[in-house]
């Protein structure tokens, strides 16, 4: 049984293939593939975990923007319900005057 070695450079990476063909002796052939890191490849390594940090504070960075304008459009919301309650609580003093006011003409020709 024989074993042939072929080294392979993968370019964007800069890892080290290495493709292992063994050759028995009833003509059947199996392959194994082994990555090997090279010194240039933590460098990749760390540019990916860079990477990764970098979308993390980005996404973080939109969900506080997010969470800044949710707040807010909720302030903005309250306020507006706040300025409703006041006029309609001005709306139902002025009917409950006119009532009051009506019932006395009433009552006074009643009599």
């Amino acid at each position: 049984m024989g074993v042939m070695f072929e080294n392979e450079k993968a370019a964007p990476s800069d890892m080290q293939t290495y493709q292992i063909c063994t050759v028995g002796s009833s003509g059947q052939q199996g392959v194994i593939m082994a990555t090997v890191a090279s010194p240039s490849g933590l460098q990749g390594s760390m540019y990916i975990g860079e990477e990764v940090t970098r979308k993390r504070e980005i996404r973080l960075l939109k969900n506080r923007e997010a969470a800044r304008e949710c707040r807010r459009k909720k302030k903005e919301y309250v306020k507006c319900l706040e300025n409703r309650v006041t006029v309609l609580e001005k709306q139902n003093k002025t009917l409950i005057e006119e009532l009051k006011g009506l019932k006395d003409m009433y009552c006074n020709k009643a009599e």
